[in-house]
């Protein structure tokens, strides 16, 4: 993982965007992490605030928009049949669709606080056809909450910027898997209720 925190050191902005648009796509890229090195980078004056939030922003809207892209053109049985590559299992496919469904487009604003799911949230949105204007104006404005929150944690807790990530992290996976046990009892209580009407 030192090697990521290298490249946003060594190259700046131009590795903070590519990281971040290859990590929303789906490859296994620590981006809270990132996030907040970045904002102890800011504090530091090595990056400048304004720059690093819009390339933040541009970086995760890019890998999102790439997935929406991917689901909109592809479908799902091109995810189904190539999703092992980004981690996308069916269980875990199934399991955003419900979801996605279930609160729709503001799944593309909260997905992005869950770790696995924001970029099953927009390849959801491409397969289920949802408008390109209708994805951009609550997917950006979800990167722009996601990128502003880490970075700021980052700038204020400034050379505890490790214990800091590492915490998100750690918290992170407990509201993800949260998450799962609702969306799993939601969908034993629908069961049950369609069983025995």
């Amino acid at each position: 993982m030192d090697q990521v925190f290298d490249l946003v050191a060594t190259y700046g902005y131009a590795a903070l965007y590519v990281l971040l648009m290859l990590g929303i796509v789906g490859l296994p890229i620590p981006d809270e992490t990132i996030l907040v090195f970045t904002g102890y980078l800011i504090s530091r004056g090595t990056l400048k605030p304004v720059p690093a939030l819009l390339t933040a922003v541009l970086g995760s809207s890019s890998g999102i928009t790439v997935s929406y892209i991917l689901g909109r053109t592809l479908g799902l049985e091109a995810i189904h049949k190539f999703g092992k590559y980004l981690h996308v299992t069916d269980e875990r496919l199934a399991r955003v669709h419900e979801w996605f469904d279930r609160i729709g487009r503001w799944a593309l604003v909260a997905g992005y606080f869950i770790a696995g799911v924001r970029h099953l949230t927009a390849i959801l949105a491409g397969t289920s056809k949802l408008s390109y204007r209708s994805f951009a104006l609550f997917a950006y404005t979800g990167a722009l909450l996601w990128a502003s929150l880490f970075l700021t944690l980052g700038y204020f807790f400034g050379e505890r910027w490790h214990e800091i990530a590492d915490a998100v992290h750690h918290y992170l996976l407990w509201i993800s898997g949260g998450v799962a046990v609702l969306v799993l009892v939601y969908l034993l209580a629908r069961y049950w209720r369609k069983k025995h009407p």
